[in-house]
């Protein structure tokens, strides 16, 4: 049989939401349930779907209009999160083709973990829910670290934690704060256009050193 490619990174980190995993049929359910409890109907899923990676933010105008400066957005965020994390994981699971690129990775030896925005008391119930908190070997919450992405601090802990430089590691996401995250830290960066990918520029000016459509593409980059 011939032998799996070597790897071409140590470490390989990854956003969650519309990265690793598909979270965002909670995500818009937990939006949805605000509106029919206010007597609206609910709207698409494919209408709501990019405003995931925003969390509570995105959703809430996506599915109000309602920026934060509105007065009935705290009551509405609150009310959101209560619905999220009561219902974390009922639809929520990995992208098609994600376990398996995981479980290579682990056969090969080469880190993995997880730097999202979403804060811990989300991140870790989730994690637990999909199986993956024992895997990860890095589970970097947007509260981890005293600041989120765009910086690169929550990445660079990433790195720390595995006991990797920078420069040997790969970073995954959707959004354009994802690269911009990825690259101040000194990582190569995919951007997953199969994501949510909610930010108005356009997924070729990201910046990113490589574009991905389907998450099986990745193999290709870390094992050439």
């Amino acid at each position: 049989m011939k032998p799996f490619p070597s790897p071409l990174f140590k470490g390989v980190f990854f956003d969650l939401d519309g990265t690793l995993a598909d979270t965002a049929p909670d995500l818009v359910a937990a939006a949805n349930l605000l509106r029919s409890t206010r007597g609206l109907p609910e709207l698409p899923f494919t209408e709501l779907r990019p405003r995931a990676s925003a969390g509570a933010r995105g959703l809430i105008q996506g599915a109000f209009g309602y920026s934060p400066e509105h007065p009935e957005f705290e009551t509405l965020r609150d009310e959101f999160l209560n619905n999220y994390a009561q219902n974390i994981c009922v639809h929520s699971q990995l992208f098609d083709g994600m376990d398996e690129l995981l479980i290579q990775l682990e056969k090969q030896q080469v880190a993995w973990g997880i730097v999202t925005n979403k804060i811990e008391r989300y991140t870790t119930p989730l994690l637990k829910l999909m199986g993956l908190d024992q895997r990860s070997q890095a589970n970097i919450s947007g509260d981890t670290t005293p600041f989120a992405k765009p910086h690169p601090a929550p990445i660079l802990k990433a790195a720390e934690l595995c006991g990797l430089n920078p420069e040997q590691c790969l970073y995954v996401g959707d959004d354009l704060r994802d690269v911009k995250a990825g690259r101040a830290a000194g990582m190569k960066t995919v951007a997953a256009a199969y994501g949510y990918c909610g930010c108005d520029e356009p997924v070729s000016d990201w910046g990113a050193d490589f574009i991905i459509h389907h998450p099986h593409e990745l193999h290709a980059i870390i094992f050439p």
